[in-house]
């Protein structure tokens, strides 16, 4: 492509979009568990939905931010430099037992998880089953030893790395990354980078597994730092070898039946 239109309009990733059932028992594991900050809310009621904001500051960022839910913090979160966690409750659901959200890794597949970055994954989860979180895999299960994916109250997959060695991160936990599958990584890969003017700092084959790992980047947020030392996260593009040649296959993208994930999205200057 001659042109890369991302960088032209200024683009960034700013947010993951996930639904989710009850925005209380949401909040209480993100930001209560996991040390995200809420940083802007939205209410809708003639439309019957509200939308929570959540991500990891900077201490600087955390000294001056504005109260939630007031113009000073609307105007803060489109304008600041982060990509955070949309959380989108559908007024209603939280009453309903049986309602649920599709976490995107049974079929139909498409989203993966999201992850968050710690010191100590094994201290994290230990602290996190005694208050009762559940886990799709802990840190000594499994061929990948020393990774977890924690289960939030929806279900979906938050997996827990890791940090490299020597960071200089604050916090105890980050923002690490949203995983998405795709199907042909010769298209994807330009569609973010070109359109959109992401960043790829790292891509991990294993052909054993039929499998590779494409991560990209805010170009504002690239470093010398690996994907698991830096404070910024990554979007991690997952392609099971062989998907692009099936011109029947496809992904779930969460927004028909059965819904869960929504959307990646970024900030441009002019749309």
């Amino acid at each position: 492509m001659a042109n890369n239109i991302g960088r032209e309009q200024n683009a960034s990733w700013q947010q993951t979009m996930l639904r989710v059932k009850d925005p209380k028992k949401s909040l209480d594991f993100y930001v209560g568990l996991l040390g995200f900050q809420l940083l802007d809310k939205y209410d809708f009621p003639a439309a019957s939905f509200s939308l929570y904001f959540i991500g990891h500051l900077s201490p600087d960022q955390q000294a001056s931010w504005p109260e939630p839910g007031s113009e000073d913090a609307h105007k803060r979160l489109w304008t600041f430099q982060g990509t955070v966690l949309e959380l989108t409750h559908n007024h209603g659901t939280e009453n309903d037992a049986e309602f649920k959200y599709h976490n995107g890794n049974a079929e139909p597949r498409g989203f993966g998880h999201v992850a968050v970055l710690t010191d100590d994954v094994y201290a994290a989860c230990d602290e996190l089953i005694e208050k009762g979180v559940a886990f799709q895999k802990k840190p000594d299960e499994g061929r990948m030893k020393g990774l977890a994916f924690a289960l939030d109250p929806d279900g979906y997959w938050v997996e827990i790395i890791k940090r490299t060695e020597g960071h200089s991160i604050p916090g105890r936990f980050n923002f690490a990354q949203t995983m998405i599958r795709i199907k042909d990584p010769k298209k994807s890969l330009p569609f973010y980078k070109d359109f959109f003017g992401l960043v790829q700092v790292d891509e991990k084959h294993f052909p054993e597994a039929k499998f590779s790992l494409y991560f990209l980047s805010n170009s504002w947020a690239v470093s010398e730092a690996n994907c698991n030392g830096r404070f910024e996260p990554v979007l991690e593009l997952t392609h099971n070898h062989g998907t692009e040649d099936d011109a029947e296959f496809k992904y779930h993208n969460g927004n028909a039946e059965p819904r869960g994930f929504g959307h990646v999205a970024v900030l441009t200057d002019d749309v």
